[in-house]
């Protein structure tokens, strides 16, 4: 088989890839090792900036969004017993919206398919090589067959764990990264939500979230250590924790109710330099993990992917590969200041166990500094709802 583009990974990056592509009359195959019901129900992020709204919109994507998606104005900073808008448009022109991931990814699988676009399903033993050629070759299994797909270019779209970033030879990338004391336990509950806009929570006992997917389900978070055992959390435990770190001095209340699904995710920072080798092209996680402090990682895929699109559009039209070159210099300019935000975030709201009491003291007055000053506030948001695409 032959195709333009062949991209590994039908997750968010991977599918706006392909689509973007199609657009631009570029031929496109994904494969995926998934199921396609596996990864329209896999719950992840979904709090998304406005120019990733404006890119699905702009790109036939957005119907579906625009009717069921919640669109907030503001975020709420909770420490002490009291709460503390940040108000997001007032102070940026700009919003997010919340439409979980898996919605996302169903649109765009929708989107597809209609248009007559190849995804592989379930496909094993993928294998990358040829890179440092004019045509690299992925090989995979797709139900009885050996497959070799023949491309100009191999997007890996895969994963923090998928064969792409693998597949570049060593030597050539240079990995920095860092491993946070704590992890979230995560519930998403049959519940309507206790708050209009994302609640952040500060409290001695550690972080708390309250996040929406919908009118009629909740996401929560808690902080715990990375080896805490899921065992030790039955739902009673959960939400009596969650009542207590989101209490407020002013009686605020916290509705509960059957939970659907939980887990725990532990907290990382990672990046690769550079994102790319020869004819491999590195999008999304494959490339980069930031802490979901900072509801980055949908966003960031979705920036790495429209550059590539990009510089990929401009190559097949006039042969440029000025374009492809300085992907990963585009790419990684916007990836470190979402590091730093997500960092920013992350260190601000939760507790350390080394802390001896002076952290969390810096942290009280970081909290306060933002909630009082109008430039602080101004910088939290404008980062919180996405920088400009450049």
């Amino acid at each position: 088989m032959h195709t333009q583009v062949g991209i590994v990974g039908a997750g968010p990056a991977g599918l706006m890839l392909s689509h973007l592509l199609h657009l631009e009359g570029i031929e496109s195959v994904v494969l995926e090792a998934r199921s396609r019901e596996y990864v329209e129900q896999r719950v992840r992020a979904g709090v998304l900036e406005q120019a990733t709204v404006e890119l699905l919109r702009a790109s036939g994507l957005g119907e579906r969004l625009d009717r069921e998606a919640l669109i907030h104005r503001g975020i709420e900073l909770r420490f002490d017993g009291r709460g503390h808008r940040i108000a997001l448009t007032d102070l940026t022109g700009r919003a997010i919206w919340i439409y979980g991931q898996q919605e996302v990814v169903k649109d765009m699988i929708e989107a597809r398919l209609a248009s007559g676009g190849a995804i592989a399903f379930e496909v094993d033993g993928v294998e990358i090589a040829g890179i440092d050629s004019p045509t690299p070759v992925i090989r995979y299994r797709d139900g009885d067959d050996d497959v070799e797909l023949m491309c100009d270019v191999v997007a890996g779209c895969d994963g923090f764990h998928g064969v792409s970033r693998d597949s570049i030879p060593p030597g050539v990338l240079r990995e920095f990264h860092r491993e946070y004391p704590f992890a979230w336990l995560g519930i998403l509950a049959a519940v309507a939500p206790s708050t209009d806009e994302l609640i952040y929570a500060y409290h001695e006992r550690g972080f708390a979230l309250h996040s929406l997917r919908s009118p009629e389900v909740s996401r929560l978070y808690l902080q715990v250590h990375p080896d805490e055992d899921i065992e030790a959390w039955p739902d009673d435990r959960v939400w009596e924790e969650l009542r207590i770190r989101f209490a407020t001095t002013d009686g605020w209340s916290l509705a509960d109710g059957p939970v659907l699904e939980k887990g725990i995710a532990g907290m990382r920072s990672f990046v690769v330099e550079p994102m790319q080798h020869g004819r491999l092209f590195l999008a999304g996680d494959a490339a980069h993990i930031v802490p979901a402090t900072g509801a980055k990682g949908l966003n960031l895929a979705i920036h790495d992917v429209r550059v590539l699109a990009d510089a990929l559009t401009t190559w097949y039209r006039t042969g440029s590969t000025d374009r492809m070159d300085r992907y990963s210099e585009r790419c990684l300019r916007r990836v470190w200041r979402v590091q730093d935000f997500s960092s920013f975030m992350s260190s601000m709201l939760h507790r350390f166990p080394d802390d001896d009491g002076f952290l969390g003291r810096l942290q009280r007055a970081q909290l306060g500094y933002v909630c009082s000053s109008e430039a602080a506030a101004r910088s939290l948001a404008e980062n919180y709802v996405g920088l400009p695409y450049e």
